[in-house]
């Protein structure tokens, strides 16, 4: 079973990719974030510290900063002290480039808690560091495979080495479909139910093909043949034709797989000679598309014929 992955970022590579001032430069900004979502300190700038979450990024923005500056001067230094205590808060931003209150300042000197700053509004920065947790943060696990565009369905196909995924990878992008990841895939969840997919970088661009050796796509076929990302949204498993087993004909039985705990629908694919599988594919994916629209096939066919037999009975 593929490792999951679970990261955690330093709040100096927080600051440095989204380009934010450190307030106080002698504070410890290797701090580590580990959750990815934020919070808006204002019940804690009110005093009310139950369930505050503070493993979070604080983000204070004019209605946090405001409250605070109407408090008096004791309070100010209680609700500083009480929230700059938590060893656990990786950093504090503060939004629209607005001063910081000096007895925050001075409870966050004294914790080295790290005050970032940024000139963008409230929602704006919250929106930009969310994006930005949820992508750098994300779950994240490797699976053998291959993941390919096709009419806008990234579908995963997996399947025991030599089965010929890479094959038909191959063949799909002769017929104008586009490669993300050959032999190995990194797969993060970047949303409750999403699933992005995108290749190591040493292998990226490259197809391996028994007998060929390593091919590099981009260099064949052009930059039209491949892409760098590309969500999940059907898993395709190979698998040898085997004439004790009883394949799915009409489709009904509608399987999953999870992967992250996000549960993407699943096809096994019985390879035999003679079969042509990037057809198959082809195929697979628009009728994809065609269930996310909210048509199946399947269901229709079942439901006629039900409507048939009752008809009938009667």
């Amino acid at each position: 079973m593929p490792t999951t992955v679970i990261k955690t970022l330093p709040t100096t590579t927080l600051q440095a990719d989204l380009e934010l001032e450190l307030v106080n430069e002698q504070s410890d900004t290797q701090r580590l974030i580990t959750v990815g979502d934020l919070n808006r300190p204002g019940l804690a700038m009110a005093g009310f510290f139950t369930y505050h979450p503070a493993e979070r990024v604080q983000v204070m923005g004019k209605t946090e900063m405001t409250f605070f500056e109407s408090l008096t001067e004791a309070e100010q230094v209680e609700r500083a002290e009480l929230f700059c205590a938590y060893e656990q808060t990786p950093c504090l931003i503060v939004a629209r480039s607005l001063e910081v209150p000096q007895p925050l300042l001075d409870a966050a000197k004294r914790h080295n808690l790290p005050i970032l700053r940024s000139t963008l509004s409230t929602t704006k920065l919250t929106g930009r560091v969310q994006a930005y947790l949820d992508r750098k943060l994300a779950k994240e696990t490797t699976m053998h495979g291959v993941l390919i565009d096709v009419y806008g369905i990234g579908i995963l196909i997996t399947g025991s080495s030599g089965i010929g995924k890479s094959e038909t990878a191959l063949e799909l992008v002769k017929r104008g479909h586009r490669l993300v990841a050959d032999d190995a895939v990194e797969i993060r969840r970047i949303a409750e139910k999403t699933l992005e997919g995108t290749s190591p970088e040493v292998l990226r661009h490259l197809v391996e093909i028994r007998g060929l050796g390593v091919l590099n796509v981009m260099t064949l076929f052009g930059a039209g043949a491949i892409r760098k990302r590309k969500d999940i949204e059907l898993v395709i498993k190979l698998e040898m034709w085997d004439d004790g087993v009883a394949y799915d004909r009409l489709g009904l039985d509608e399987t999953t797989i999870s992967i992250l705990d996000v549960e993407v629908p699943m096809v096994v694919l019985p390879v035999r000679p003679g079969r042509n599988l990037a057809v198959i594919m082809e195929v697979a994916a628009m009728n994809q598309r065609l269930k996310l629209m909210g048509h199946n096939a399947a269901r229709e066919l079942s439901e006629r014929m039900t409507q048939a037999m009752q008809q009938g009975s009667m």
